[in-house]
């Protein structure tokens, strides 16, 4: 409504509000006519003096127009104040309260009830604003990256985990559309559904959820990212250790035939005369017993690495010092570095080579098979460092099982590589990801490791 349009309403409403004030007056002027006018017939054919006669008259007109006035201003007083209030609780000010409220008084109940009304909604926003409050402070606090977007995929409100799964500050979101942030394919697919996310406040596994609302009439999108990354790991690695326990259990109890195995031959050997054949048969059962023996102590010290990697002696590492030194280590082919910026992280720097030692091995294992090549490059993303170390080779048919202990497609492989660096990474508050390239063939491993 325009400016004009309001002044012809008010106008409108002014003139409609004259009228019936206007009509009450005369209603009560009206009620009053007769008594006067035979009032003043029997005071001027009486023979009083003119002075009396004037005097009276004016008395008796003046009782009536006050009368009259009086009459008006008890009507439209009360309807005045009822319009103040309405118009006070239209406005959202429930704060004012009428006078005269009493029961027994048609006015009076009518003016007890807009109390009661001013009352009740006041009661209304206050429970609304409190309830606003806590869903602030839950979107705040809950481990849910929540974002809505408005009809032109602009992002028009996000909570803390959603700024900082995208690395913006507090309020920075507001207006950016998907475009901008690169995150198109949160507003498209199926939903819910599981999705990898490599997000400058995070990279890994996200369940995405989405649906629609609509705000003052216009619609939104609702999009929730519930991050599983880590909750699979630790129930991952629970039922690793469960697993470790059972397989230590059954490895000692393998033992026992090897003792056997032991005891005979030492037998064998107090015999007097011993066997023709006592010779092959004590070389055959030590090399039973040695290969047997071997087998046995890879395992555990396989699994002991997974399960006892010891807490980080945290020191500044030089980022540029540590990717050098990692790669004059591997001597098959000579690794590409792209230097980044000169940065530093706080971390346990032996644990920080043996994780890029893992990544860098696997790399060029799997360059030499397409005679290609291995890339090491660094940049800072938000407040983490992310390490790139991508290879030429044929990429991964399968990425189910890379992390799982002791799966290997390689003749000579531990199967521990992997699950190893990853946890070395998490263990300094970052992530491990390994992808196939999509600039070409081969892989791309990327390590985020918080910056100091």
């Amino acid at each position: 409504m325009n400016g004009s349009q309001r002044l012809t309403t008010s106008k409108r409403l002014h003139t409609k509000r004259a009228s019936y004030e206007g009509r009450i007056q005369l209603a009560s002027l009206a009620g009053g006519t007769a008594a006067v006018i035979v009032a003043l017939t029997l005071l001027w054919i009486e023979d009083y003096s003119t002075q009396l006669q004037i005097t009276l008259t004016l008395v008796i007109v003046a009782v009536w127009l006050g009368s009259a006035i009086s009459l008006r201003s008890l009507v439209v007083f009360p309807l005045r104040t009822l319009s103040n209030l309405l118009e006070a609780i239209r406005e959202g000010d429930y704060t004012l309260r009428a006078s005269g409220a009493r029961t027994g008084d048609a006015m009076g109940e009518v003016m007890h009830e807009v109390n009661m009304l001013s009352e009740s909604l006041q009661r209304s926003r206050s429970g609304q604003l409190e309830a606003s409050v806590l869903l602030q402070k839950i979107l705040a606090e809950v481990d849910i990256a929540i974002l809505v977007f408005d009809e032109d995929k602009r992002i028009c409100f996000s909570n803390t985990k959603g700024e900082q799964l995208l690395g913006e500050q507090h309020g920075q979101l507001l207006g950016r559309t998907v475009g901008d942030l690169c995150i198109s394919e949160l507003l498209t697919g199926k939903t819910p559904r599981i999705m990898d996310l490599n997000l400058p406040g995070g990279i890994g596994r996200w369940e995405l959820r989405r649906t629609t609302f609509r705000e003052g009439g216009i619609p939104r999108q609702l999009v929730m990212l519930s991050d599983l990354t880590r909750t699979l790991h630790e129930e991952e690695k629970q039922a690793w250790e469960r697993l470790i326990q059972i397989l230590r259990h059954e490895i000692n109890n393998s033992l026992a035939p090897v003792h056997s195995l032991a005891i005979s031959l030492a037998d064998m050997l107090d015999r007097e005369p011993r066997p023709s054949n006592w010779e092959s048969d004590l070389r055959e059962g030590l090399d039973t017993i040695a290969n047997r023996s071997e087998a046995l102590n890879r395992i555990m010290v396989a699994y002991a690495k997974l399960t006892k990697l010891p807490e980080p002696q945290y020191e500044a590492v030089d980022v540029a010092e540590w990717v050098g030194r990692v790669v004059k280590l591997e001597t098959r082919m000579a690794i590409t570095i792209l230097p980044g910026p000169d940065i530093k992280v706080q971390a346990d720097g032996g644990q920080l080579d043996q994780l890029l030692i893992n990544l860098v091995k696997n790399a060029v294992d799997a360059a030499l098979i397409t005679s290609g090549g291995v890339t090491i490059r660094w940049q800072t993303v938000g407040a983490s460092l992310e390490m790139c170390v991508e290879d030429e080779g044929p990429g991964l048919a399968n990425t189910n099982n890379l992390f799982v202990p002791f799966f290997t497609t390689k003749p000579e492989g531990a199967g521990i590589g992997l699950i190893l660096s990853r946890q070395i990474a998490e263990t300094h508050g970052g992530a491990l990801a390994i992808v196939n390239r999509t600039d070409g063939s081969g892989c791309r491993a990327s390590v985020r490791l918080p910056l100091m």
